[in-house]
């Protein structure tokens, strides 16, 4: 036991060595000290207690298409900033390995095992069909 807990602590210096979150931190830090980032996520802040409060009433409430459409053009804005788009793809590719990794050693002990994954067609194509593959479903192991 004592053998693989060290194992496992080798492994996660390896994954925090990685370039992949090397990436993902450099990326959250220019996020971070975006101007631009930081003043629409203020505005977003704003814009949120107003949709909040309209959203007791809901479609009842006579700004509640104005300040749905505001907030949603906000997100929108602020998702296609590049640095925010730079962080979703590290994170992305990050998340990727992490579930790569995790897969690794769960089939390692059993296919059946569940691996949760923040992108659902990773888990997708990991389930197959639910008959263990035998229709052909899950990609063969090299």
């Amino acid at each position: 036991m004592a053998e693989l807990i060290e194992y496992s602590y080798e492994l996660g210096l390896m994954i925090n060595q990685s370039q992949e979150v090397a990436e993902y931190l450099a990326s959250k830090q220019r996020m971070a000290q975006d101007e631009e980032v930081i003043r629409l996520r203020g505005l977003f802040a704003k814009k949120k207690e107003a949709y909040e409060e309209v959203q007791r009433f809901g479609k009842y409430h006579p700004d509640f298409t104005r300040i749905s459409a505001e907030i949603r053009e906000l997100k929108h804005s602020i998702e296609m900033l590049d640095s925010i788009q730079a962080f979703k793809k590290a994170e992305s590719r990050l998340d990727e390995m992490l579930y790569t990794v995790s897969r690794t050693i769960a089939d390692a002990v059993s296919e059946s095992i569940k691996v949760p994954s923040n992108n659902p067609f990773l888990e997708a194509m990991s389930q197959g069909c639910g008959t263990g593959g035998s229709c052909g479903c899950k990609t063969k192991k090299a």
